[in-house]
């Protein structure tokens, strides 16, 4: 075996090995204090109201489908939800016939994660978001159960949270664009989407104003690999920190290429959903993004972040436009990446949660039991 397979080989071990707690022992505790209740799952739509216009390379969108998922457990009620952008190929009736499919009152022990994460996973195909909504509320019960936040759990530091990034598009409506630039102040990065052909305009408004480090997001709008490297060495003298999805996800020679000769790191987003996609994407880019509506949720995702250090790629945690629900999931495992884009809940007006705080530009992680989050 050659050492570039050792390399694959061990680090994918790592991940399917990593357990930092031991979910039967705290079954057991929990079946020694007599509980004995069944898991009752229900949920409800909600649709996510942006505060501006989302301009992609290939949409826009002035709301986001949602789906507001709770684990009942013996009195204790674990939340989670399921954010549908369109290019996940998901929508609420989709997600909600996944979950009338389910039938978790099969189990009475909520520590057997591994066992309940399976037979979600083995329902159906993708419906990725669907899993994701029940993972985060499992695991927002089990803190609840143990009265820890995920966090502690898997044994992260809070204070090694990294600083998020918000999020910006191009509006061609001067005042919109500028309202747009005018809230990025209280952050100390601000990822700019790109691939729409207006891609110098943004980061030139912005640059009028601040010197503040941004990171680009192409959203697979960038064809071309010559221009794509162009606009690479542009931006790296506008004090950018990477190039996220710079090309579609089938162009994985022309990415690779780009890499060999980008002065930027290129972090796979659309290219990457799930853990087997790791080691495909250590061949293109430089780092990956997490995102939990991808992954399948929080389960998966601390593995993906496991092998990807493995593989000595860098690492950035994303998310949807979610409620701060899903959005203090994500943040949970914020000590483990370098960068953080976990802005979605400060992007829209109806949030119905109180989670993930943003201090001097810094992801704070609430210091409560589960994923961190209470009802408003």
């Amino acid at each position: 075996m050659n050492r570039r397979n050792f390399l694959k080989a061990s680090a994918l071990g790592l991940a399917f090995a990593a357990s930092p707690i031991s979910l039967s022992a705290a079954g057991e505790a929990t079946r020694q204090t007599g509980r004995s209740g069944r898991l009752n799952l229900s949920f409800e739509p909600y649709e996510l109201k942006l505060r501006h216009a989302f301009n992609l390379a290939r949409s826009q969108r002035t709301t986001t489908p949602d789906v507001q998922v709770r684990i009942e457990y013996d009195g204790i009620v674990g939340y989670g939800e399921a954010s549908m952008p369109p290019y996940l190929g998901e929508s609420v009736d989709s997600v909600c016939t996944f979950l009338n499919s389910l039938d978790l009152a099969q189990f009475s022990d909520p520590f057997r994660l591994e066992e309940i994460l399976q037979y979600v996973d083995s329902v159906a195909e993708n419906n990725r978001a669907a899993k994701a909504s029940v993972d985060i509320a499992l695991h927002d019960l089990l803190g609840k159960i143990m009265g820890q936040p995920w966090y502690k759990i898997w044994g992260l530091s809070p204070e090694k949270a990294p600083n998020t990034s918000f999020t910006i598009s191009y509006d061609a409506d001067p005042a919109e664009m500028q309202a747009k630039i005018d809230e990025t102040k209280p952050f100390k990065v601000v990822k700019v989407k790109m691939g729409v052909g207006h891609d110098k305009e943004t980061v030139e408004a912005l640059r009028k104003v601040s010197d503040v480090a941004i990171c680009v997001d192409a959203n697979q709008g960038w064809t071309n690999k010559e221009e794509a490297l162009a606009m690479c060495e542009w931006l790296a003298e506008r004090n950018c920190m990477f190039v996220e999805q710079p090309m579609p996800k089938e162009m994985i020679e022309e990415t690779a290429w780009l890499r060999a000769r980008s002065p930027l790191p290129l972090i796979a987003d659309e290219f990457l959903q799930r853990l087997p996609d790791v080691i495909r994407a250590a061949e293109a880019y430089d780092g990956i993004n997490i995102k939990l509506m991808k992954s399948t949720g929080m389960h998966e995702a601390y593995q993906m972040a496991t092998l990807a250090r493995g593989l000595g790629m860098r690492l950035m945690l994303g998310c949807m436009t979610e409620t701060s629900c899903a959005v203090t999931a994500a943040a949970q495992l914020s000590p483990m990446v370098d960068w953080a884009d976990l802005d979605g809940n400060l992007l829209i007006a109806n949030d119905r949660f109180d989670g993930i705080k943003i201090i001097d530009g810094k992801v704070t992680i609430p210091d409560r039991p589960g994923i961190g989050v209470e009802l408003l």
